[in-house]
């Protein structure tokens, strides 16, 4: 009876093992490219540039898994959602992945079905005035009148803040940051709220950002981060590991530009099961042993990715602040690859 058993879970398993395998991956594999979920266009984390062609810190994600699957980071296709849509475009298989600066809660995790793969982005939540208002803090912002984008997180963090704090303020909701940002312009609102990252963001393409200031406190946790949807485990884990790989890359100092001798040339037993030159980890994966190679070699590392798209002496010049690695005074930590 035992024996029976046994034979009947182990046949059960291998069941669900199949039906996992022949999921996501197969579909894009045989579409040829990713169907990748952005904002409409957020600078330095997905935009199109003067030649239409999209680039960010979330689009290297998605660039990063088409060239983890595919050996080439230009099999995506983009679908720019406004905070309202992007969900559905996630649970409806319009889109294979999100990468949108989306919070990572319980709800969404859990009562959304979908599964987030890790986090990119450490950030919170914070206010941007003009200088002319006077205001140093935002304890000083009673009364105010806040622009900020409807269906996100932000509404119910500002609530929060508000009432905490025995002050009042009326909302004022639009469904793009860009139609956010030109009612800040117009007076519509004194106050811009959203994640600090997108203030700073929206700050970099104002005509006169000198002329407007982010207030120092942070209000809420932001970990922002990939999603996928819940139930296929496999596609999952690639977006997960993904995330991973350009991490750890820089963690071990693998660089785009120095990714082809420390192939063939490393004694790093760490360095060389991440560049697939010892063990199997793309094959778990069910990709090429080559798959983070591809990754560091084509996009770059996390380092890279953020200097190039957020960091000092980009438009937005954000300091590395939580986003740092875990032994460079930041919280950024990946699993081992092993």
């Amino acid at each position: 009876m035992k024996k029976a058993i046994f034979i009947a879970v182990a046949a059960s398993a291998t069941l669900l093992a199949t039906a996992a395998t022949a999921g996501t991956l197969d579909d894009v594999k045989a579409k040829g490219f990713i169907q990748c979920g952005v904002t409409t266009g957020l600078a330095g984390f997905a935009a199109p540039n003067n030649d239409g062609k999209w680039e960010g810190f979330d689009v290297d994600f998605c660039r990063s898994m088409a060239a983890a699957i595919f050996a080439d980071p230009d099999k995506v296709k983009y679908t720019p959602t406004t905070a309202k849509e992007r969900f559905t475009a996630l649970q409806s298989g319009e889109i294979d992945v999100l990468a949108r600066n989306t919070t990572w809660t319980f709800s969404r995790d859990v009562n959304l079905g979908f599964e987030f793969v890790g986090v990119n982005y450490y950030d919170g939540q914070g206010f941007m005035v003009k200088k002319a208002l006077g205001v140093k803090s935002a304890l000083e912002l009673d009364g105010a009148r806040v622009c900020l984008q409807s269906g996100t997180t932000t509404e119910l963090n500002l609530a929060d803040y508000f009432t905490a704090n025995g002050m009042k303020y009326d909302s004022v909701l639009f469904d793009t940051a860009d139609e956010v940002r030109e009612a800040y312009m117009q007076d519509t609102c004194d106050v811009y709220t959203t994640d600090q990252s997108g203030l700073y963001a929206q700050r970099s393409v104002i005509a006169d950002p000198e002329a407007h200031i982010v207030l120092p406190e942070i209000i809420s946790k932001e970990p922002l981060g990939p999603l996928v949807r819940h139930g296929d485990n496999q596609w999952g884990d690639i977006a997960r590991w993904t995330l991973n790989a350009m991490i750890a890359g820089e963690e071990h100092n693998i660089s785009s530009a120095n990714v082809d001798d420390l192939k063939a040339n490393t004694k790093n037993p760490g360095i060389a099961r991440i560049l697939g030159t010892s063990g199997d980890l793309g094959e778990q994966l069910g990709l090429s042993k080559e798959f983070a190679y591809n990754i560091i070699k084509m996009v770059g590392n996390y380092g890279e990715s953020f200097s190039k798209n957020l960091g000092e002496g980009t438009p937005l010049n954000i300091a590395r602040g939580l986003n740092a690695q875990w032994n460079k005074g930041g919280i950024l930590y990946t699993p081992p690859m092993r």
